[in-house]
This record gives structure tokens, sequence and C-alpha cells, in this order.
């Protein structure tokens, strides 16, 4: 194994909510990025990946943990580490010339040198003859080549990438992307490793070695998955295919949690914020040709063209009202779920009320809290006061809202903007 550049050992990080209390978003993280790998870090919105990052560049402090760099232990921003992040991040009033040059600057570099060196990075990335060019002239995929460039002129060993394709459009990322590998296969540069944020899963199939994927609330590692397929790969080998099933396989597991003191399985944290619009458009696109009731996963995401990010939270609705169901990167719709599809909307509304109240129990606890009050009505207030035990007030209300939106929608009670009373159906 090569010599270890950051080693995470038992890392935490509390962040402190607009209400006063503390949000755990990393807990216990142990990792090591070693020499000579490229490492992808794959986990849902919120799960604590960048802060995670952060904590690595030396931007923000651990609470719990260690944190080393070659060996020695990490109290603010090293030298031999830098940075890619997704919103560009560039200076709009500068050259690009200038936004290369700035670290260099920082550094005290004479204006000779780290110009011919700013010069050298900017060539290297793609962006030659764009040296006196602003920001506003540039593309958006132009823009992130300035920022891997202002990156790579401080000469790094280890560069940290924060969802650094995202904003880019799908062709632009990825050609990118090749860029950024054929960099790193020529050893023109002096990295040694390279960490990756990500929310795409092929993205992270394609380009590293090793795949970690991260859990949420709190953020740890909960899976590694080890690439051993040389480059470069085609995203249609089937080696290539079985790996993104894999991946995809990890990261629709949910393990069984409580929350509010009430378990139940396949419930994550909170419930996953997928509208009911979101939820019957992806039954429907299942339920049709050429899915026929299956569908590999990656294939249904990009036949709906949106992203990972955008869909886990509606699998994870569908498969916790027992609609569909997820195994080795495959969803397919449960007899239940066929039963939904063909169903006329009035059917639909019932069977949707009927598995809320058998697989939420927060839905299960208002609706039978409801049915006990002689008024039939009660006020949102104590539902949040027993959310808060367990997640700030943020989630509580969130978490809320979709238990609140679903039960509206399955008939099971309604609810009053106004008044933030909740209640049963009337009754026709």
């Amino acid at each position: 194994m090569n010599q270890p550049l950051i080693n995470l050992s038992g890392v935490s990080k509390n962040f402190r909510t607009a209400d006063g209390s503390d949000r755990v978003v990393l807990e216990g993280v142990d990792f090591t990025l070693h020499e000579g790998e490229i490492v992808a870090l794959l986990g849902k919105s919120g799960s604590g990946k960048s802060t995670l990052l952060r904590i690595m560049a030396g931007l923000l402090p651990a609470d719990k943990g260690l944190v080393k760099y070659r060996d020695q232990q990490l109290f603010g921003p090293a030298r031999g580490i830098a940075m890619v992040f997704q919103s560009f991040a560039l200076f709009p009033w500068l050259t690009v010339q200038q936004n290369v040059e700035l670290g260099l600057e920082a550094q005290g570099i004479a204006k000779a040198i780290r110009a011919e060196q700013a010069e050298a990075a900017i060539e290297m990335i793609g962006l030659a003859g764009f040296e006196g060019a602003l920001p506003r002239e540039l593309s958006g995929g132009m823009k992130q080549r300035v920022g891997i460039a202002r990156a790579l002129v401080m000469k790094p060993d280890v560069l940290l990438m924060d969802e650094a394709f995202s904003a880019l459009d799908v062709l632009t990322g990825e050609t990118l992307r090749k860029d950024m590998l054929e960099l790193w296969e020529s050893k023109k540069t002096p990295m040694k490793g390279i960490l990756i944020v990500s929310h795409n899963i092929e993205e992270a199939v394609m380009m590293a070695d090793r795949i970690l994927i991260f859990s949420s609330d709190p953020g740890r590692v909960r899976a590694e998955i080890k690439v051993s397929l040389p480059r470069e790969r085609s995203e249609e080998s089937p080696e290539v295919r079985a790996l993104i099933d894999e991946v995809y396989t990890q990261m629709t597991s949910t393990p069984a949690v409580s929350v509010a003191g009430i378990s139940a399985p396949g419930q994550a944290y909170r419930l996953p914020e997928a509208e009911i619009s979101q939820m019957e458009g992806l039954l429907e696109m299942l339920a049709d040709e050429p899915f026929n009731g299956r569908a590999d996963l990656p294939q249904l995401a990009e036949e709906a063209g949106l992203s990972d990010d955008d869909l886990f939270p509606v699998y994870e609705a569908l498969r916790l009202l027992g609609l569909v169901h997820i195994e080795h990167g495959d969803i397919h719709l449960t007899s239940l779920g066929q039963r939904y599809c063909q169903a006329d909307q009035a059917f639909r509304k019932h069977l949707f009320g009927q598995q809320l109240l058998k697989n939420v129990p927060l839905a299960a606890r208002i609706h039978h809290s409801l049915k006990l009050e002689k008024s039939g009505e009660i006020r949102k207030e104590p539902f949040l006061n027993l959310l808060e035990e367990f997640l700030t007030a943020e989630e509580a209300t969130q978490m809320l809202e979709v238990a609140v939106e679903w039960g509206r929608y399955g008939e099971m009670y309604e609810y009053n903007y106004h008044t933030g009373m909740l209640k049963l159906p009337d009754v026709e």
C-alpha cells in the first residue's frame, strides 16, 4: 500500500442551527487517501460530504478526532492541498491570468515567476489564449478550467474536488473529466492523490480507484467499493455497468432507524422529500414501455432526465410505501405498485393512504391522535415538539410538511395552513 497522504481518525463535526440547537453533521469518520489513487465520495444531499472536504482542506476545524496530512496534524490550510469548488469561485473583476495567480501572490511569489507559472497552468488545462479574458466572457466549462488551473498552479500533491463538474452540462462535464484523467495519467503535475465529492454515480465509476458511500445524519463512511478496472473505461462495458449497479445497490440500501421514538423499516432519519407528482410520474414511467414494470436504475434516471440526487428521495419514498422494490441496481413495481398504476385516481388515493398508515409511523400517529380527539382537530405543535427531540427545528418542520402533503393526498387527514390545525377529513 502506498504512503498515506491524508488520514482522518474519528472525525466529528457539529453545526449550531438558527434555533440554537446542535446538528451532528459528521460522526466518527475514518478515512485514508493514499498516494497514487483517486477516491470518489458519494452520498445524498446533506450527508456532510462537502463539510468533510473542507475539514481535509484545513478550511474547517474538526470538533473531534484527528486530521493528518503526510503524518502531520492539520490545524489549517496546507500548501500541499488544493481545492476546486462547484461554484467556480472566481473573482469577476480579475482576468483569467489574475485569478490563477491569486494563490501564488498570497505566498509572496515574485510577479515574473507567478506569471510564468500561471501561464503554464492555463495552457495545461486547455485555456491558452484566454489569459486576458474576464469570467463573464467564459462558458461554464471554461470557468471551471480556470478554477482547476488556480488549484494546479499551487503544485499540490492532493487535489480536492467538491462537485466540480455538477454545474456543467453533460457533454462539458464529460470532456473536463476526461481531460483531468489524462492530466493525472500523464504525470505532468505533482499530484499524488485526488478526492472527488460527487452525486454522479457514473462519474465516480469512470474516474475512481475507490468509491466511498456516505450515510446521512450523521455523515459517516458506511461502504467502500474498490474499482480495479484499468483506465480508460467505457461506460457501455459490462464491467462498468456492473459496478454502476453495485453502487446504486449500496446507495439505495436503507437501514431501519427510529425517528421520534417510532421505528419503521426503511425510514431514514427523516421522510424523503419526494412530491406526489414525482412519485406518480416515476411509477407511470416504470409501468409503461420500454420498462414494463422493471428497470435498471441508471437507465430510468436517464429516461427521466433527472440526476441521481433528484431521484433518490423518490426511490426511497416509493419503496417506503411498498410500491416498488429495489435490488441489485434494479427497480421494479410490486404487485401493489402495479395495482396502483392501473387504478383510477380515487383508488390510488385510497391505496396511498393505507400504505401511509402502514409504513410511515409519523402519519399513523397523527391519524390515530386525531381519531382519539373529540373535536377531530389537533394543532401541529405537539408533533413538531416530538420530532424536535431527535431533529433540529428546521428538519422537524420539513419532515412534518412531507407527512402533511402525503397524508392530505391519501385523505388520512387535512391541514389548515392558516391556523396550523390538523383535522380528520370530512366524511361525505
